[in-house]
């Protein structure tokens, strides 16, 4: 017989946890052999075990479920990761999967659906809520657009927060050449990585490059 499929569950809150350990221990082949309340936690129980596939919450005090998820990968690259949560906007989505993670699905899956997305994650077939899958096919036709605008989400403030960084310039600069505070400088810049679905400030300005935003003014 088939060992069972080993699972760890991670969510800050403990009712969820609760319900899903209670409902995997109806199935003969799936075995949760972990429960964690924080993304660091995840990854200490992680390299611990190395399961073969982690039920990840995005929203979690610390370290959020994005971060967890590189890190278990890193630790533990055997292990598939399925992130369960009530976000779907492309601020989740695309950093999670950039992360990692095999499977995203919503909290309100059928358990039957949850159980059989954990017996496709162990064999390495990834499984995606309808409306996730949707939204990853429009971004892959956007970018076979003939003249594709990777900008066009930007405000235009972003625009001018975005050349600066590519400039070179740090948050100081910034804020004292668009005359706003650091803080303010700091939000722009995590609306520009999140619309971008970049990692950082680096990437950003390499992408502002490529792109040509600096050479030219590639508005809308």
């Amino acid at each position: 017989m088939e060992e069972p499929i080993t699972v760890l569950l991670v969510d800050d809150h403990s009712v969820v946890r609760i319900g899903l350990k209670a409902y995997f221990a109806t199935l003969p082949d799936i075995q949760v052999i972990g429960e964690a309340s924080s993304g660091d936690e995840a990854v200490q129980l992680a390299a611990q075990y190395a399961p073969d596939v982690v039920v990840m919450d995005l929203m979690m005090p610390g370290t959020d479920g994005v971060e967890a998820t590189r890190k278990v990968k890193k630790t533990s690259p055997r292990t598939q990761v399925i992130v369960l949560t009530s976000y779907h906007d492309d601020e989740h989505i695309f950093p999670a999967i950039r992360a990692g993670a095999l499977s995203y699905l919503l909290k309100d899956i059928d358990p039957d659906d949850l159980a059989d997305a954990i017996r496709r994650a162990r064999v390495g077939e990834a499984t995606l809520n309808p409306r996730v899958a949707a939204r990853m096919v429009q971004e892959l036709h956007g970018t076979q657009d003939i003249t594709p605008n990777p900008f066009r989400e930007l405000t235009d403030r972003e625009l001018d927060v975005l050349r600066l960084i590519a400039a070179g310039k740090s948050n100081h600069d910034i804020a004292e050449l668009l005359v706003i505070s650091e803080k303010t400088v700091k939000s722009h810049i995590t609306n520009i990585l999140n619309k971008l679905h970049l990692g950082d400030r680096t990437q950003a300005a390499v992408f502002a490059w490529q792109e040509g935003i600096v050479r030219r003014n590639n508005r809308r």
